[in-house]
């Protein structure tokens, strides 16, 4: 479903996402919650490593690879919870942490979602 997701998204945007990895895992480690400052794992269903492209300078020292992280388990309690498409939900989640790497706003990223559907 995430590679599905990930081929739906607008190409304006695809094309600076080349190079970014897309990993899915069951849940958040401690490490992630500590440094996010989550106290429950169920509440993280993705997460966005990496410089946001609005950060980044040509003269950059070499850096991390960028890395999407989804997280199976929460974004399944939360389709179970909330009945919503699941599909839907895995793409709102990957596109909401696609527009950390452009660094985009909450008000961006509704704009986008919304383009999605």
């Amino acid at each position: 479903m995430a590679e599905r997701a990930l081929s739906a998204i607008p190409a304006r945007l695809a094309m600076h996402v080349r190079g970014v990895s897309i990993a899915v895992e069951d849940m958040p480690d401690e490490e992630t919650m500590e440094e996010l400052d989550i106290e429950s794992a169920w509440e993280l269903t993705g997460v966005y490593r990496g410089t946001p492209l609005t950060q980044r300078s040509f003269d950059d020292i070499a850096r991390q690879p960028d890395l999407i992280v989804l997280y199976r388990e929460p974004i399944l309690l939360e389709w179970i919870e909330t009945g919503e498409d699941l599909y839907r939900l895995v793409r709102n989640v990957l596109i909401h942490e696609i527009a950390h790497h452009f660094g985009f706003s909450d008000e961006d990223i509704s704009i986008l979602e919304a383009e999605m559907d």
